[in-house]
C-alpha cells in the first residue's frame, strides 16, 4: 500500500511538469486550431539555456545557494518565449489561412529542425544538469518526498494560477479569449489578432521552459531528444482533458502522471506508454471531447 500512495505521490510531480507543457498546446489550439508539435523542442531548448546559465553563474561566483536556478529559470522563460513568438512569426504566420494540414507538416518539420540545430552545435550527448538546489529528502510514514519534488510542484501550481489570472483578468486575456471564438470578429473590435497570437505563443513557450528546467533539476540530465516523449504525452494530456480548455489541459497532465507512476507501481513500467495511450482512446470513446470538453455541433 505504501508504494501504490508513493507512486501516487510522485504521480502528481510529474503530472504537474506535463500539465505546463500540456496548457501550451491547449492555447496555441484554441487561438489558431493549429497542434505546435516544436512545443517539445521548446521545453528542451528552455533546459539548455538553464543548464549553460547556471554554469555561468558558479563560474561568475553569483547567485549562490539555489538563486541561480530561479534566475537562470526565468531567463530561460523570456527567452524561449521570444523563441516561440519567432516561430510563429516566420513558421506559422505565413501559413495561416493555408489548409491544416501544411500547418501541421510545417510544425512537425520545425520540431525536426530545432532538433537537429541542437544535436549539431551541442552534440547528441546527455548532459548532467547542475543541481543549484542541494537534494534533501522526507520522510512520513514510510512515504518519502523531496524539497525539488515539493519545488516542482509549487512552481507549476503558481504558474497555472498565474496563466488562470492572465488570461481571466487582463485586458491581453479577453483578447486571447474573443480571437479564440471568432477572429474575424475580434479584429472588427479593435483588436490586433497577430499580437494576440504572438503573445499567446509566447506564454505557452515560457511555461515549457520553466517545464523543461523544472524537469532537469529533478532528473538530473539534458538531452537533444529529451523533449520528444514529453511533448507527445503533454499532447496527449491535453486532448485526454479537452484540448481547447486550459484547466482541461491542467487535468489531463495530472492524469496523465498518475497513470503512469501507477503502471510503475504495479510492475508494468515496460508498458506505461501503452497504458497512457490506452487510456486515452478509452476516454475519447466514451467523451470523444475530452474530459472536460463539450461536443460543438460544426456548420458544414
Amino acid at each position: 500500500m505504501e508504494i501504490i500512495i508513493q507512486q501516487l505521490i510522485n504521480g502528481l510531480f510529474l503530472g504537474s511538469i506535463y500539465a505546463l507543457m500540456a496548457l501550451g498546446y491547449t492555447m496555441v489550439y484554441g487561438i489558431i486550431k493549429l497542434i505546435n508539435f516544436a512545443h517539445g523542442e521548446i521545453y528542451m531548448i528552455g533546459s539548455f539555456i538553464g543548464y549553460f546559465l547556471i554554469h555561468q553563474f558558479n563560474d561568475w561566483g553569483i547567485f549562490p545557494n539555489g538563486w541561480g536556478f530561479f534566475v537562470a529559470m526565468i531567463v530561460s522563460m523570456i527567452v524561449s518565449a521570444a523563441l516561440g513568438v519567432i516561430i510563429e512569426i516566420l513558421a506559422y504566420r505565413p501559413l495561416r489561412g493555408a489548409t491544416r494540414i501544411s500547418a501541421l507538416i510545417t510544425a512537425i518539420g520545425v520540431s525536426y529542425l530545432l532538433q537537429n540545430l541542437m544535436i549539431y552545435f551541442f552534440s547528441p550527448d546527455t548532459r548532467p544538469f547542475p543541481q543549484a538546489i542541494e537534494r534533501k529528502l522526507y520522510t512520513f510514514s514510510g512515504i518519502s518526498v523531496s524539497n525539488i519534488q515539493l519545488l516542482i510542484l509549487f512552481v507549476s501550481v503558481s504558474l497555472m494560477l498565474l496563466l488562470q489570472i492572465i488570461v481571466k483578468g487582463t485586458k491581453m486575456g479577453k483578447a486571447m479569449r474573443a480571437v479564440s471564438v471568432d477572429p474575424d470578429a475580434a479584429q472588427l473590435m479593435g483588436i490586433n489578432v497577430n499580437r494576440t497570437i504572438s503573445f499567446t505563443f509566447a506564454l505557452g513557450s515560457a511555461l515549457a521552459a520553466a517545464g523543461g528546467m523544472l524537469i532537469g533539476l529533478y532528473y538530473n540530465s539534458i538531452d537533444p531528444m529529451m523533449g520528444v516523449a514529453p511533448g507527445l504525452k503533454s499532447f496527449v494530456a491535453a486532448v485526454l482533458g479537452g484540448i481547447g480548455i486550459i484547466p482541461g489541459a491542467a487535468l489531463g497532465g495530472f492524469v496523465i502522471g498518475l497513470i503512469e507512476t501507477l503502471s510503475t507501481a504495479v510492475g508494468f513500467s515496460d508498458y506505461k506508454d501503452a497504458l497512457v495511450y490506452g487510456v486515452l482512446i478509452v476516454i475519447l470513446i466514451i467523451r470523444p471531447a475530452g474530459i472536460l470538453g463539450k461536443n460543438v455541433k460544426e456548420k458544414v
